[in-house]
């Protein structure tokens, strides 16, 4: 782990344990250092306020604010501070909210702390398009002054649940956002040791005025004395809604009425639901519902495809041919993917030029050939998007018929409908590439498996560069042989493991896992391996897993096993405590390729792609289900013919697994059958 991981860490569970933020002092006598719901406050305990209503969104509820009466969304600060009138000297702000896109130059304000008498903001809250702005007022000068702390880059104006965390102490802000990494500002003015709120009161949402009125929605509003509250808050598996308390009328799960007694708090929400047949699903129909007779389900428009939020649970029986498909050449690796409003289509990266790799669109329930693209022994493409831009990347392992070495990112074309060439890039035998998001910059990583006899180079990363609209090399990484790059998140990290496979003289070799820190990859942690081919990441509840297909073991300078290619894969869990993956289970392999995570109803299944046993490429690869406590417990038995990639997909017919074999030119689509 690195030390800069291992402090963060440290500085955690210190504050978790309850360490003052300055000098020891409390604010015990003032509120007995507990949270201190500002939002419960404000809500009657007959009801709603005048100017409040519930609103459910995303299966989330909050209070919108009306404008009207201002007046009405407030209260007496004294009580909330019950033994004295003096505000915190070092606290945190806990706020959970939705907020609508905000025009330029224009202010919302979340909270304001005002004294009746006067027009100044005590303290206050508020926020601008890509700013979060913090108020109080400072009375160390003759008649006081107001001072604004800005955090800037703070995106909240996109009709998403977030949780913001506020910690101020002294000369010290820190902003955290969903749990990310924290913003922090040093001001010259610090926050005042004895601010006064005699005959002040809290408002929701407004400054008394109708002017800069809170649009949005608003769930939780807590000031936490005396402590950082992110350690209380950053343990939730759902970051942006993540609670420290909040009003009973907005909690999950509503009390169950008495009797007849209708409702208590009643609440709207912006749903629509569509019957009948399928639907369109575009920008127009986000966030709208599709209730589907026949299969009895609940489909939610993302502005692209509908997906399934409540349906009936089925359970995999068995697994069916369904389509053989005719490939151009033996293939080394597919990618399944959809372009909105044109459909589903799947990539082959095929060995042969030409006539090279194809892409094929999912017509009346079949793949059909749909494009060709010269490539050179294509191992694998890649998918992705930047912005409304549609790429598709293949890593060439071969050089052309000019000697030049280099594999190709396509661009899709609207106006011609097919994929372009975009951009080349200079690699070594690629094998694979990664795209990835990080703090909203679009990265690609290539793998580069060698550069003639010599396995031992580098891979590279690439950082998009909006100006030029280009992939520039950001980060160079050494491996060995490599085959394979996964990348994913855990909370608000990014990690990138690497497959490696050979090294020269031997597959018994490290494969390592990368952290982003301070702007580039990290070492995080070492597993050792044994011609790792694939890492494959997936969740199982909150739990983390990383399995590695585990191809073969050979070691120049030791004697020979009775048999190279049936060796264990492993499966490893994320251990939280020891902030490592750690061994789970081994699964006995046939020169394992691929694994594929796919789900069915409530179930869990890992495929994997078995090649060779060592006599023979016809070998069958086996679905393994999720048995809890006995761990992954083989299922099904698929016979294969040099079985190198597995790609699972859904349509509206159903579920399915494509396999591509890297010993004949033809790949199979298979059903999945439920009861």
């Amino acid at each position: 782990m690195s030390a800069a991981l291992l402090l963060w860490v440290v500085l955690l569970r210190w504050a978790s344990g309850g360490g003052s933020m300055r000098g020891g002092r409390t604010w015990q006598h003032c509120t007995d250092l507990r949270p201190l719901d500002i939002l419960s406050e404000a809500v009657p305990a007959g009801g709603l306020a005048r100017g409040m209503r519930v609103f459910q969104v995303q299966g989330v509820r909050g209070f919108q604010l009306s404008a009207s009466r201002p007046r009405a969304l407030g209260f007496p600060a004294s009580r909330l501070f019950i033994h004295c009138d003096r505000f915190p000297e070092e606290f945190s702000i806990i706020v959970t909210l939705r907020a609508l896109r905000v025009p330029a130059k224009r202010n919302e304000y979340i909270f304001t702390l005002m004294v009746e008498e006067s027009p100044s903001v005590l303290v206050g809250l508020r926020y601008a398009p890509d700013k979060l702005h913090f108020l109080f007022w400072s009375q160390e000068r003759a008649g006081g002054w107001q001072t604004r702390v800005t955090f800037p880059n703070v995106s909240l104006s996109d009709n998403q649940w977030h949780t913001l965390v506020l910690a101020v102490s002294g000369q010290s802000f820190s902003l955290t956002v969903d749990c990310s990494i924290p913003k922090d500002v040093v001001v010259e003015t610090p926050f005042p040791a004895s601010l006064s709120v005699r005959r002040a009161s809290f408002y929701l949402g407004n400054r008394r005025r109708r002017k800069g009125v809170f649009t949005g929605l608003l769930r939780q509003l807590v000031l936490l004395p005396g402590a950082d509250a992110t350690p209380r808050i950053c343990h939730a598996v759902n970051f942006k809604v993540a609670t420290l308390s909040v009003p009973t009328v907005l909690q999950d799960v509503p009390a169950k009425p008495v009797s007849n007694e209708v409702l208590k708090y009643p609440y709207e929400t912006d749903m629509k639901v569509t019957l009948g047949a399928r639907p369109r699903c575009t920008k127009q129909e986000k966030a709208q519902f599709w209730f589907n007779a026949s299969r009895r389900g609940l489909y939610l428009c993302n502005g692209s495809t509908w997906l399934s939020m409540l349906e009936v649970q089925h359970r995999l029986d068995y697994v069916e041919e369904y389509q053989n498909l005719v490939t151009n050449s033996e293939t080394m690796g597919i990618e399944v993917f959809t372009i909105p409003k044109v459909g589903l289509f799947a990539a082959t990266a095929n060995r042969v030029t030409p006539p090279g790799s194809a892409i094929y669109r999912w017509t009346d329930g079949k793949f059909v050939h749909y494009q060709n693209i010269p490539t050179y022994q294509a191992q694998s493409w890649k998918y992705f998007t930047i912005g409304k831009k549609i790429f598709l990347a293949v890593a060439n392992f071969e050089q052309n018929e000019r000697g030049q070495e280099f594999s190709v990112i396509y661009k899709w074309s609207r106006r011609k409908a097919k994929f372009i060439t975009y951009q080349r890039i200079t690699t070594h035998s690629a094998r694979d590439w990664e795209a990835f998001v990080i703090e909203g910059e679009a990265f690609l990583a290539v793998v580069n498996h060698r550069k003639g006899n010599n396995h031992n180079i580098d891979s590279v990363i690439y950082r998009w560069n909006p100006r030029t609209g280009l992939f520039e090399t950001n980060q160079t990484i050494p491996t060995s042989g490599a085959y394979d790059w996964e990348f994913f998140t855990i909370g608000p990290y990014s990690f990138l493991a690497v497959a490696n496979t050979f090294n020269g003289t031997s597959t018994k070799i490290y494969s390592h896992i990368y952290i982003w820190l301070s702007g580039s990859f990290q070492l995080f942690q070492s597993i050792l391996t044994f011609g790792a081919a694939d890492w494959e990441v997936f969740h199982i509840g909150d739990r983390v897993f990383l399995a590695v297909a585990n191809s073969h073991s050979y070691d120049s300078g030791m004697p020979a096993p009775s048999n190279f290619y049936a060796i264990n894969s492993s499966i490893y869990e994320l251990n939280i405590t020891a902030q490592m993956f750690v061994k789970f289970q081994d699964l006995l392999t046939y020169s394992a390729l691929d694994w594929e995570f796919f789900s069915v109803g409530d179930d869990s299944f890992l495929v994997v792609a078995n090649s060779f046993d060592g006599f023979t490429f016809s070998v069958n690869s086996i679905i393994y289900r999720w048995q809890g406590y006995e761990g992954f417990v083989a299922a099904h038995h698929l016979p294969t013919v040099g079985c190198r990639d597995w790609e699972a997909f859904h349509t509206a017919e159903g579920s399915y697994l494509f396999y591509s074999s890297a010993k004949e030119p033809l790949s199979k689509v298979l059903k999945l059958k439920t009861t």
